[in-house]
């Protein structure tokens, strides 16, 4: 199975940028994922805290 580039933390602190209001393009930009990556981690991932 293939490794993830980032941890489970990595990615909620990626999501909580986006749900303060950070636009997903360019939170693509910044991190160097797709959107698609952003809206795959939310649906997994959101609501959770580290």
């Amino acid at each position: 199975m293939k490794r993830s580039r980032f941890s489970e933390e990595q990615i909620i602190a990626i999501l909580k940028e986006q749900e303060a209001g950070v636009p997903v393009s360019e939170l693509c930009r910044k991190h160097g994922v797709s959107d698609a990556s952003i809206y795959k981690w939310k649906s997994k991932y959101g609501g959770m805290d580290v």
